[in-house]
């Protein structure tokens, strides 16, 4: 594949590396602002340099905010059988539509754990995208982690309170439990290794197993234990459910809002 990517920030940038490890492609980045790519890039800084190359996919990773200034810059490079990839939050298949013409787009909403290939990415095709142009881009989200194919702009909203925004929730679950742990005496470095070690072990082993996290969770608090006592102060009243719903619910609809 030809690949050209508008934009090489640190989303942009990580995905890039990861395919050229992979040897997805040839690959080609417009970028102003870029002190380097990745070896296996080649570097330009106007669209117009591109003069008439064409490309099999072009991946939009510039910031939602300079989507409409940028993006009818490159209408006119898309091979026939190609399409375009965005990784922009919150920007929707019809405003990318608008912008680049009707061609075939793919919205992708990958997760800030792409950066370790480890990332969740949705997946949402025009109805241009043929299954080629789909297997294209899921290839290419797919070596940064998992892929899920959406069916409509509620569903890659829905994904993003959930998986999208979703780090950023897991980091401050972490902050406030290690907090905890100094408070009960430890020193910065240990309650940061203690709290990241159990939570990465924790993960793992829910991964690995074919029962239900609820089960998961009863396996390890006794009756009247250390565990039970703890849970009965984190789930008191629904708070933390209630939490989580509230949560969620608002980065849904600030999801929709920004289309």
């Amino acid at each position: 594949m030809n690949i050209l990517l508008i934009g090489c920030g640190k989303m942009g940038g990580a995905m890039l590396t990861r395919w050229i490890d992979r040897h997805l492609g040839q690959f080609v980045v417009v970028d102003p602002k870029a002190a380097s790519v990745p070896a296996g890039a080649t570097l330009l800084r106007d669209p117009s340099d591109l003069l008439s190359s064409q490309f099999d996919v072009v991946v939009g990773a510039v910031k939602p905010q300079v989507f409409d200034e940028v993006l009818p810059q490159y209408r006119d490079i898309i091979q026939r059988s190609g399409c375009f990839m965005s990784i922009a939050a919150g920007c929707s298949l019809e405003r990318i539509e608008c912008l680049v013409g009707d061609v075939p787009v793919i919205r992708a909403m990958p997760n800030l754990p792409a950066l370790i290939g480890k990332g969740v990415t949705g997946l949402l095709a025009n109805a241009h995208c043929n299954q080629a142009q789909k297997r294209d881009v899921e290839q290419l989200a797919g070596a940064v982690g998992s892929t899920y194919w959406l069916s409509d702009e509620d569903e890659i909203d829905r994904l993003t309170a959930i998986s999208g925004s979703g780090p950023g929730y897991v980091f401050e679950i972490a902050r406030s439990y290690i907090d905890a742990a100094k408070d009960l005496g430890f020193d910065d470095a240990t309650a940061r290794n203690l709290v990241l070690q159990t939570i990465m072990g924790t993960i793992e082993m829910a991964i690995q197993a074919d029962e239900p996290v609820e089960s998961l969770r009863n396996s390890v608090t006794s009756k009247n234990g250390t565990t039970a006592a703890g849970l009965e102060k984190l789930t008191q009243d629904g708070a933390l459910a209630a939490l989580f719903q509230r949560t969620t619910g608002a980065a849904y609809v600030r999801a929709r809002d920004l289309r």
